[in-house]
């Protein structure tokens, strides 16, 4: 029996990409999360440009405009660099090894597995266990990326009146935020394989996870704008007039058929070709028993049904907030109606309950 509530550090999930800033913070109590605070704002025209900040004070405005929106009271944030930015690489490392001399011995070895000059990088390690290749050694996880990556969104952050306490890298935010899907999973998800598809305005991550870990990640260049340009196209509206057509609807009756239709093909057939790469990716890889669909194109009606008809495998809209209780706040921001596309800021937020 716990006298006292252990106590946590409340951090800001951060997530940036070219189409909005996504901000969301949590509590913790008796074991159950809540939602205490959420907003997302657009993300400033040309301030993104190929997953790289290049307006930090444009970046700054839309995080601070989220910031007073949310009613948020933390000023300390954690945020991600995307995958294809990040090395990660496991290396083994003698098992007898004090902590202090480990952190030498990978500082040594860092720059055979890094291709930049190390007064460049950033990098991290983390022990993982004993490695199963020699029981002489522990396995070490290498993450690195380029310094000016964490910089460019520190200063972000910080242009907002932030601290960047964490910085993260997407692919290891997700698997964070797959926790919180596990009612969704058979068996929790414990000992099973789970395909993650996580839509983005303009580039989706298709994970695997076995056992809860990801063991499989792709990213490719599709997304949600995908649609909104072709309903501009279709119907000669503006980019905003196409978006808030494309969530709030009031489009003619042939859009159905002549543009979400072909939209939904085309998902599919991104699902069905990233389930192709993973099998192939190595031996003894199994067919995913369950495909999670998550992103904005996640609420598109009976889009889940018809991936899973196509590809003959269960799929069901992941809802990372499903467990949660909502404060009276964060539902007046309809924070459950994004729900699907708060993976990366929801695995991000969880870093305020780390050990």
């Amino acid at each position: 029996m716990f006298l006292f509530t252990r106590k946590y550090r409340p951090l800001l999930g951060l997530d940036i990409t070219t189409s909005s800033v996504k901000l969301i913070e949590l509590s913790l109590a008796g074991g159950q999360y809540r939602v205490e605070a959420y907003a997302a704002e657009p993300t400033p025209v040309n301030s993104i440009n190929e997953k790289q900040i290049v307006d930090t004070e444009a970046v700054g405005e839309a995080i601070r405009r989220a910031v007073k929106r949310s009613g948020a009271k933390s000023k300390e944030v954690a945020v991600a660099i995307s995958g294809d930015a990040a090395i990660t690489k496991v290396i083994q490392m003698p098992r007898n090894l004090r902590a202090a001399d480990l952190e030498a011995q990978v500082e040594l070895q860092a720059d055979q597995y890094i291709p930049f000059p190390m007064d460049e990088v950033s990098y991290d390690f983390e022990v993982m266990g004993p490695s199963e290749k020699d029981n002489d050694s522990i396995d070490v996880l290498l993450v690195a990326t380029r310094t000016e990556n964490v910089e460019q969104r520190q200063a972000a952050v910080t242009a907002a009146g932030l601290s960047a306490k964490i910085v993260d890298v997407e692919a290891f935010a997700l698997e964070n935020a797959c926790k919180l899907m596990t009612h969704q999973m058979p068996d929790g998800g414990i000992d099973r394989t789970i395909a993650v598809v996580d839509f983005g305005a303009s580039s989706t991550t298709f994970s695997v996870l076995r056992a809860l870990k990801v063991v499989y990640t792709r990213d490719f260049a599709f997304g949600g704008q995908q649609l909104t340009e072709e309903i501009m196209r279709t119907y000669g509206l503006s980019m905003e007039e196409a978006g808030r057509a494309k969530k709030e609807g009031g489009l003619p009756g042939n859009f159905q058929a002549e543009v979400l239709d072909p939209f939904i093909d085309d998902m599919t057939q991104q699902v069905s070709r990233s389930l192709q790469f993973y099998l192939a990716s190595g031996s003894g890889r199994e067919q995913p028993e369950k495909i999670l669909i998550c992103g904005g194109c996640a609420n598109i009606p009976g889009v889940a049904d018809v991936i899973s008809s196509r590809v003959g495998i269960a799929a069901e809209r992941g809802d990372p907030l499903g467990q949660m209780k909502l404060s009276s706040r964060a539902k007046a921001q309809a924070v459950g109606r994004d729900a699907t596309a708060l993976l990366t800021a929801c695995g991000l937020a969880l870093r305020s309950f780390d050990d």
